[in-house]
């Protein structure tokens, strides 16, 4: 009964003073303290425009990474498939350039012989009057175009033989020309009408790009060149030795180009006729060194073959050697001392 009454006693002081202690927001409201527990986040400082700048500033050393990548290195070609194929061309044209000489003399007698019998069966027909009553029948359109093909076969005549086999070249070119116009061709005409020993194609371009021009003024320098030159040259070599010399000097030109744009490093893309042009005219002045040559829009200026050819070497060797690339001096030399 006394611990009783002691208990009883200790309750009544602590629950029913702890009542009158207690406010009445904090009995409306329990969570109070709970709610003021958080607090509003720092404000972080901001980052000053200075630092983003300095940052963005520090080289790649300074930051901890490596540097740019170097240059890709152009690994040199190898040239030993164009100085096979330089061999095998140049032997392959001579000798079928003999063969086809021996072909052309053999038709020629032939040709004699029997002009020979047409002229006797000519003389014991007289009579011409079915060809007058032939040429009445016909209408006066064709008339024409039989005179017009009459002439041009009388202008074609006129010509030397080596100015007809001229001819034959420089309609290949023009038409290498009119294909650089075309812009789906643009592709294909890199790939094979212009020589680089970088390229994956070495050796067909060889051939290709002695007939491949993409300036107007280039091909017409060119080919004007090989006119003036082709008849001394057909006169003294024919003309199935002739087109041999062209073609394989074409391709020897374009072999030492290749080699001294493996020496030097300087891989681009060359062009023109120029290389054979220069074999045709080396060969001319070589065999005819006190033959007088002029300028065309200066008559007054001679100058004799030898020394014309001294002259063009001069200049090519200087450019080659001062690396001029206006022009692809190599190749001019190169056609030059097989001219010779």
């Amino acid at each position: 009964m006394a611990w009783r009454g002691c208990f009883l006693k200790w309750a009544k002081t602590d629950f029913i003073r702890y009542p009158k202690n207690i406010s009445r927001s904090s009995r409306v409201n329990p969570y109070n303290q709970q709610r003021c527990s958080f607090r509003r986040e720092a404000k972080r400082p901001d980052t000053k425009k200075e630092n983003i700048t300095q940052e963005l500033n520090t080289s790649p050393s300074e930051a901890g990474t490596a540097g740019p990548p170097p240059p890709p290195y152009i690994r040199k070609p190898t040239l030993f498939r164009p100085l096979i194929f330089t061999v095998g061309f140049t032997g392959c044209s001579f000798g079928v350039s003999a063969i086809l000489q021996y072909e052309t003399i053999k038709s020629k007698v032939q040709t004699a012989k029997d002009g020979e019998e047409l002229e006797k069966l000519a003389l014991g027909s007289p009579d011409m009057a079915y060809w007058h009553d032939w040429w009445n029948q016909l209408s006066g359109f064709r008339r024409q175009l039989i005179l017009l093909m009459s002439m041009v076969d009388d202008l074609w005549n006129s010509l030397t033989e080596g100015q007809r086999t001229a001819t034959g070249i420089i309609a290949i070119n023009a038409a290498v020309l009119c294909c650089w116009r075309i812009p789906s061709m643009q592709r294909t005409m890199i790939k094979y009408f212009t020589s680089n020993p970088a390229s994956k194609t070495q050796c067909l371009p060889m051939v290709l790009s002695s007939f491949s021009h993409y300036s107007i003024i280039h091909m017409v320098a060119n080919m004007y060149v090989l006119w003036m030159f082709s008849s001394g040259i057909v006169s003294l070599l024919g003309k199935e030795q002739f087109l041999a010399v062209y073609f394989s000097a074409g391709v020897n030109s374009t072999m030492v180009s290749y080699l001294c744009k493996t020496a030097t490093g300087r891989f681009y893309p060359s062009l023109g006729a120029s290389g054979a042009v220069m074999a045709v005219l080396a060969a001319v002045c070589t065999k005819v060194p006190e033959a007088k040559l002029g300028i065309i829009f200066l008559p007054m200026v001679t100058f004799t073959a030898g020394n014309a050819l001294k002259a063009l070497v001069a200049i090519d060797t200087a450019g080659l050697m001062l690396g001029w690339r206006l022009f692809d001096h190599a190749a001019h030399l190169g056609g030059a001392l097989f001219g010779v």
